[in-house]
Order: structure tokens, then C-alpha cells, then sequence
């Protein structure tokens, strides 16, 4: 499957945006996907997961801001991000995951990241 990221750019503090990661070449209903973001200088982290039984896995430093959710119709998972502040500035990125699971430290843990990154979608917060 293939995935492309979309949806990014500029808000300001507060700021909602709505990101998209659209597959094509296989349907997404027994896959699970996860949403990823690398900040200038920094290691890429997990932000959020879809998995295929409908689980929902977050970050702590994003929930209760952002939601994930999917169309298995429209085949794509949508990252809602609402309550922007300035450090959720990065590159975003989707790509398949075989597994996530609780993390009690950082909200969720995976398993089998696929390195099919892709080229992401800019977020950039800032006034």
C-alpha cells in the first residue's frame, strides 16, 4: 500500500488543522496506520495510531488535542489537530505499523514500522 500525507501549513497558537494520509494500491481495512513527526533536529515520534480493530492510541504530549480517525471507505485516516501550540511544529508522516500497544510513559508503543515514509506534510504553528 501506499500512503501520502496531506493537509499541513501555517496556524497560528490555538490553531486547528485536519491531516489526511491517503492510501492507494490496497484498502485499509485490516491495516493499521500511524501518524509520525519529525521536528527540525529531533528523532521522529509517534504521534498517533489507527489500528485495524479500531483501537486508538495517542501520544501523552497530544491527547486529548488531536484525534485520529479513518474512512475505510474514502481509504484514509484523518489526524484532527486541534489546540496547536508551537512545539507541534514538524514534518507529519503516515505509514503502516503491524502493531501498537500501550506505553505508560509516552502514551503508545509499535511494532513493524514500515520505513515507508514518504515526502509528509509540513505543520508549522507560530503567530
Amino acid at each position: 500500500v501506499q500512503l501520502q500525507a496531506s493537509g499541513g501549513g501555517l496556524v497560528q497558537p490555538g490553531g486547528s488543522l485536519r491531516l489526511s494520509c491517503s492510501a492507494s494500491g490496497s484498502t485499509l481495512d485490516h491495516v493499521t496506520i500511524g501518524w509520525f513527526r519529525q521536528a527540525e533536529g529531533k528523532e521522529r515520534e509517534g504521534v498517533s495510531c489507527s489500528a485495524w480493530d479500531g483501537g486508538k492510541y495517542y501520544a501523552k504530549s497530544v491527547k486529548g488535542r488531536f484525534t485520529i480517525s479513518r474512512d475505510n471507505t474514502k481509504n484514509t485516516v484523518y489526524l484532527q489537530m486541534n489546540s496547536l501550540i508551537p512545539e507541534d511544529t514538524a514534518a507529519y508522516y503516515c505509514t503502516t505499523i503491524r502493531l501498537c500497544v500501550v506505553d505508560y510513559q509516552t502514551g503508545f508503543a509499535t511494532v513493524g514500522v514500515s520505513d515507508n515514509w514518504g515526502q509528509g506534510t509540513q505543520v508549522t504553528v507560530s503567530s
